[in-house]
C-alpha cells in the first residue's frame, strides 16, 4: 500500500530539489544524429541545411539539460538558479504562489519584487506571474514539494492542480521518515482505505471515507518519536479528500454531513 521514503527529514529546514536527467540522453543521440547528418550531408543545399538545423535543435536541447539549475526551499524564502531567474526570493516579495494545471510553480511579484520577466499569468485570478519551476522536471516527490511551500510559504502558497495531479493518482503514495512524524501504523490504515473507497467503493463508502479523513485532520493526528512527515502526509490527505469530493454525485456532495 505504502512505502515510506528512506530519506529522513532531520528538520534542517530546508529541501533542496534536483533536476531530472531524463532528457540528457535524447539530447545527445540527437546532437550524434546530427553530425552524422551533417557528415552525409553531401554538396546539395537543402540537405546541409536540414542537418545543421538538426545540429543547432540537438545542441539547445543538450545545452539546456546541462545549464545550471539550483532550487531550495527554505523557511525564509526560495533559492532559483535556473534560465531567467538567479537569486534569493523573500517569500514576503510573493502576493502569491500557485501550482498550475501543468504543474508550474508560479509566483505573482509583490511591490517588493520589481524587475522579474512576467511570463504566465495566475490560473484563477490572471494575475501576472512568473515561472519559477516546472515540477515535471525535478525528480523529487510533488507531495513533498507541496508539503514544503505549504509549510513556508506564510498562506501564500495554493494549489490549483486537479486532485489527481495534486497528489493522488491510484499508485502508492510514499512519505518521508521525520523525527517527531505523524504515527505510521495510524497513517496506513487511514490512507489505506481512502484508497480502497476510490478503487472500489460507492458513494456511501467514499462519503465514510472523507468522513474518516476530515475528523482525523479535525482531532490531530497522533505524533510519534518516529513517524511520516508531517507536512506530506497532511498534503496527502487533503488531496484524497478532494479525490473523494471529485468522485461524488452531486446528490452525494449535498446530502453528505
Amino acid at each position: 500500500m505504502m512505502h515510506p521514503d528512506e530519506r529522513v527529514d532531520d528538520g534542517g529546514g530546508t529541501l533542496e530539489l534536483h533536476r531530472s536527467r531524463g532528457t540528457l540522453p535524447l539530447a545527445i543521440i540527437c546532437v550524434a544524429a546530427g553530425v552524422m547528418v551533417l557528415a552525409v550531408a553531401g554538396d546539395g543545399l537543402l540537405r546541409l541545411l536540414v542537418a545543421v538545423g538538426v545540429v543547432l535543435i540537438a545542441g539547445r536541447v543538450l545545452v539546456g539539460a546541462l545549464r545550471p539549475f539550483r532550487f531550495v526551499i527554505k523557511p525564509e524564502g526560495l533559492e532559483v538558479r535556473r534560465p531567467g531567474l538567479r537569486g534569493t526570493y523573500r517569500w514576503e516579495q510573493f502576493d502569491a504562489l500557485v501550482l498550475d494545471g501543468a504543474a508550474r510553480l508560479l509566483g505573482v511579484p509583490g511591490a517588493g519584487l520589481p524587475g522579474l520577466r512576467i511570463t504566465a499569468r495566475h490560473p484563477v485570478d490572471g494575475r501576472p506571474a512568473v515561472e519559477l519551476l516546472d515540477l515535471t522536471q525535478v525528480r523529487e516527490n510533488p507531495v513533498e514539494v507541496v508539503a514544503a511551500l505549504t509549510r513556508w510559504s506564510g498562506g501564500r502558497f495554493s494549489d490549483a492542480r486537479t486532485p489527481a495531479a495534486a497528489g493522488y493518482d491510484g499508485g502508492d503514495i510514499r512519505f518521508a521518515r521525520a523525527l517527531r512524524g505523524y504515527d505510521m501504523l495510524a497513517v496506513d490504515r487511514l490512507v489505506g482505505r481512502a484508497q480502497d473507497a476510490l478503487a472500489q467503493g460507492g458513494p456511501a463508502e467514499r462519503r465514510a471515507a472523507r468522513a474518516e479523513i476530515e475528523q482525523a485532520r479535525a482531532a490531530g493526528l497522533e505524533v510519534a518519536l518516529r513517524g511520516y512527515d508531517t507536512g506530506q502526509v497532511d498534503a496527502a490527505l487533503d488531496a484524497l479528500r478532494a479525490a473523494l469530493t471529485d468522485t461524488d454525485t452531486p446528490t452525494d456532495r449535498t446530502t453528505s454531513a
